[in-house]
């Protein structure tokens, strides 16, 4: 988090300032943003110009009518700046919607010359990197494509498979220009309660087409066009983390020697992908994350160390004084040596918001202003907004000003901490750091659904040691090589600590995501209890938490049952929930060695809505439905664990697990849950030409009133037909269609049984197996059943009280930036 006291130290002398007067544009400015992203989709040009007007001739009127009615003139200033900057923001995007890629273009071949813009990300399976075009082409005619795109260049055997990956002199670098045969789709993530906001990231950063190279025997060959000096700066930031993780043992062709290798990278060129999965989620249970990368804290210092040997040369120089005052210099130096320092670490979001909020500050201490802290941290918000709207959605821009709001609010020592002793400042930054602590711990399970209990005891030794011995050392290594090795050994020392702090059990507290008010109370609580005031009304803010840390999500009733179908992708992920119960059936695919439907969507999803699971089924052994039990078992020790994986060594090593066998039944809350199949257990040693799909568990669940589901993994038409000729009970309100949706099942005779009024179909947008197979839409339609699949819906719940209704998250939470599937 950015902390902007130590610029404020030895300025010019303060003049007053028109600030209060100020508040009411400012205000205005950041509700005029949050206004237009709350817009499902966006207007027209002219829609906007005219909102843009009628905020102009609002300011005007506000002005004339101020001498008369001076309450009302603030107000109708805010208005009208809300609407102008509404206004604005919108313009903005429509104008960056116009360049999207077009649907006739995706998934065909495209001819895209340009160059790559952003530091290359090697792995096992290939090469990923961020492309900017300067011009592209389909069957020999130019088409329009978006400017920035996200491209993976895989192995030549594609993504699984075993062929050497490209030789480094194929591999592109950052700066080349390149001639490339792409497919390309619009950015699409997964869209679940709670989760992370692919799409958003994506706009947010310009890139509106996600793709691939095509670079197979039959396709024409990638052709590197030149290295020009483009790019500067990120071809240097290349070379350096490629030394660092050279260096540390780090390559691309297996795992790193040393762990560390990943984060002395991100603290030089912030560049985070080469952190181990293991290693986050310790920082992340000490509350340390932000400190492992380039984050508003370390630009923060780094300006306020560079102001410092600013003016302290410029003091040495007599006739730069006479020019001009030191105080200055150090100001505009340090802001200058920061700015440098966040291009070279990538000039990420978080970067750009700590430098502008920076600017904000030194510009007013150099003109003078000494203003009022809510007025400075309300500009710094405005300004910050006003070049990145959508910052207001990003969990990092709301820790960073509300911990600056808290620290002006509660310590106002920390406006002149560069005028006390050694003694006094180390005393006020404890009391600092326990006050953000507590003052942000509601916002942390807000945003998060979790807080560190042990944060505060790891950040008093995390801050200073990364600041003041990490980063140092691994930015003198550029010079020196030997020095990231002692880096290295710095962060080994300090993950020890962090890791034996990692492993107590109240390390770290997880609660279901409470409602927006919920949340708030708790915030007011948060601030109570860190204010310097007595104890008898800090304990006050106790009662404002119970909210959030006691809030359920609504179950269903004894007797009924909801079932929520996660949006994972190309794979099954259904939970399952009665009054006291839940079930997860199946648990996604793997994406990639370093990433799962466990880790990336079940596991924050699980967290978000209080679940604790008594049982994990995985239907078969195949890794679309078994990809993220490794993440999920992890996060729920209790659960008991059952399916067809019988010969899977991974998969039973995580714990005890019973095979599923038709016949095998149990009731939850008034809920029956009854397996259909398979007949006998999975073999342990499969023979020749035995399909996993075969053995798929079918779950047949079914509430009091008669309203039932009916999932059915991977069945095929065989497994279909064994169950019609056993006489097995397949009527069902809800079907999960078999093999998500593919040309090997779902016969007619099947769906005559079953007679579903909602087919669920759980597969990718532009799925490479062509799911759900258009043939097998169309019969499911003709047996009267609405299709509801994962592209379109993204997570549906579903429940048995009213059987009729899905509710869809896109549907029910869409915004404009998010993408319609065709």
């Amino acid at each position: 988090m950015p902390l902007i006291s130590p610029m404020s130290s030895r300025t010019p002398p303060a003049r007053p300032a028109p600030a209060r007067s100020l508040a009411p544009l400012l205000l205005g400015v950041v509700l005029g943003s949050a206004l237009q992203l709350r817009q499902p989709g966006l207007w027209s040009t002219p829609a906007y110009a005219i909102a843009a007007a009628a905020g102009g001739a609002l300011a005007l009127a506000g002005a004339h009518a101020a001498g008369r009615w001076r309450r009302v003139a603030p107000w109708a200033l805010c208005v009208a700046a809300a609407l102008a900057v509404f206004a604005l923001c919108g313009l903005r995007a429509v104008h960056h919607a116009r360049s999207a890629l077009p649907a006739a273009l995706e998934g065909q071949d495209v001819r895209v010359v340009g160059t790559v813009a952003g530091l290359p990300e090697s792995s096992v399976v290939g090469l990923r990197f961020r492309f900017q075009v300067d011009s592209a082409s389909h069957a020999g005619e130019g088409v329009s494509v978006p400017p920035l795109i996200d491209l993976a260049w895989y192995h030549e055997a594609g993504a699984g498979g075993s062929d050497p990956p490209p030789q480094p002199a194929r591999m592109p670098h950052a700066g080349e220009r390149w001639s490339l045969l792409v497919r390309l789709k619009a950015p699409h993530g997964a869209r679940n309660p709670h989760g992370f906001d692919y799409e958003l990231r994506q706009w947010e950063q310009g890139v509106q087409a996600v793709g691939y190279v095509r670079a197979g025997p039959a396709d024409a060959a990638p052709e590197r066009l030149d290295a020009r000096w483009r790019y500067p700066v990120l071809q240097l930031r290349e070379r350096v983390r490629d030394a660092i993780l050279a260096t540390l043992g780090a390559t691309a062709d297996g795992p790193a020697d040393l762990r560390a290798a990943g984060v002395v990278a991100a603290l030089v060129t912030g560049d985070q992908r080469a952190i181990d999965r293991g290693d986050w989620d310790v920082f992340r249970a000490t509350g340390v994350a932000h400190l492992m990368s380039i984050s508003g804290l370390h630009i923060t210092l780094f300006a306020w160390l560079a102001a410092q040997v600013v003016g302290a040369l410029w003091r040495r120089a007599p006739r730069l004084c006479l020019l001009w005052p030191a105080q200055s210099a150090a100001l505009l130096g340090g802001l200058a040596l920061a700015t440098l320092y966040a291009v070279f670490s990538g000039w990420g979001i978080p970067a750009q918001r700590t430098v502008l909020m920076l600017g904000v500050v030194m510009l007013l201490r150099l003109a003078g202003r000494r203003w009022p802290w809510p007025q400075v941290w309300l500009l710094a918000c405005a300004v910050v907004v006003l070049a990145d709207p959508w910052a207001l959605l990003q969990p990092g821009f709301w820790l960073s000003f509300v911990a600056v709001g808290v620290l002006f609010a509660l310590n106002p020592i920390a406006e002149n901490i560069g005028g006390i002793s050694a003694k006094g400042r180390f005393v006020s930054l404890f009391r600092e750091q326990g006050t953000v602590t507590v003052a942000l711990a509601p916002l942390s399970l807000l945003l998060f659904g979790q807080v560190s209990l042990v944060g505060f005891v790891a950040n008093l030794v995390a801050i200073p040691w990364i600041t003041l011995v990490v980063t140092p050392l691994a930015f003198l290594g550029v010079l020196w090589a030997p020095c990231w090795q002692l880096a290295a050994w710095c962060i080994q020392l300090l993950g020890a600590w962090l890791g034996w702090l990692a492993g107590f059990p109240w390390a770290q507290l997880n609660v279901a995501a409470a409602p927006l008010w919920a949340a708030l109370a708790a915030l007011a609580g948060g601030v109570l209890l860190a204010a310097r005031l007595p104890w008898s009304l800090r304990l006050a803010g106790l009662p404002l938490l119970l909210p959030a840390l006691l809030w359920q999500d609504a179950l269903p009733p004894p007797g009924h049952f909801e079932l929520l179908a996660a949006d994972v992708g190309q794979g099954n992920a259904v939970l399952l929930r009665t009054a006291r119960h839940a079930l997860l059936y199946d648990t996604g695919p793997r994406y990639s060695l370093a990433s799962d439907a466990g880790d990336r969507v079940l596991v924050p999803l699980l967290r978000a809505l209080g679940v604790r699971l008594d049982t994990v089924v995985l239907s078969h052994r195949d890794s679309d439905h078994t990809g993220g039990a490794p993440a999920v078992l992890a996060q729920q020790p209790q659960a008991a664990l059952t399916g067809s994986i019988a010969g899977e060594a991974a998969l039973l090593a995580l714990r005890p697990a019973t095979p599923c066998l038709a016949g095998q039944a149990w009731e939850w809350d008034g809920v029956r849950f009854e397996l259909l199949h398979p007949a006998s257990a999975a073999p342990e040693a499969p023979p020749p030409g035995d399909k996993p799909n075969a053995h798929s568990c079918v779950l047949l669940v079914r509430a009091a009133g008669g309203a039932s589901a009916l999932l059915a993994g991977d069945i095929e038409r065989a497994q279909e037909q064994a169950l019609l000729d056993a006489g097995a009970p397949l009527a069902a309100d809800l079907l999960l269609v078999p093999h998500h949706g593919s040309k090997t099942s779902s016969s007619d005779g099947f769906l005559a049984a079953v007679r579903p009024r909602v087919a669920l179909v759980q597969a990718a947008y532009r799925s490479r197996f062509g799911h759900p197979a258009p043939e097998v839409v169309a019969r499911l339609q003709t047996h009267g059943a609405r299709v509801v699949d994962s592209a379109h819906c993204g997570a549906a719940t579903w429940r048995s009280d009213t059987p009729g209704q899905v509710r869809c998250e896109r549907e029910a939470a869409r915004r404009y930036w998010q993408h319609t599937a065709p």
